[in-house]
């Protein structure tokens, strides 16, 4: 489990052949605080999604949205074009929550696209 804020928009792709939904992005996550720290250090792990959720996150998340992942680590490796061998570590989102607000956004109302919809309801006949 993963909390933490995107650096930068999630990059929205789909697989050649299949067609599915990828999402690359990078989550910075504080690490613990050392009592002789000010600051704690952080990690910024690539992380990828599939399917809707890949689509979800592309769509409602931006660049300093706090969000909170369940995934498990996947490695592997590739040939470069320089006939080198490179290695991947990354984070496959299996669950997630939007949590927190945008940076941009703190302590400001977010205003969405869900609240335009609503139409109020009068409640005076309502029992309770």
């Amino acid at each position: 489990m993963l909390i933490g804020r995107l650096t930068k928009d999630p990059n929205l792709s789909y697989a050649a052949g299949t067609g599915t939904a990828v999402c690359r992005f990078t989550l910075a996550v504080n690490r613990m605080k050392k009592k002789d720290q000010e600051k704690a250090d952080a990690d910024f792990p690539n992380c990828i999604a599939f399917g809707k959720t890949a689509e979800t996150i592309a769509n409602y998340l931006t660049k300093g949205r706090q969000m909170a992942l369940v995934g498990h680590i996947q490695t592997g490796s590739y040939d470069a074009k320089d006939g080198t061998k490179r290695y991947t570590t990354d984070v496959v989102v299996e669950n997630f929550e939007f949590i927190g607000s945008n940076n941009q956004n703190s302590g400001q109302s977010q205003n969405n696209n869900f609240d335009n919809d609503m139409t109020p309801v009068d409640d005076g006949d309502m029992p309770f």
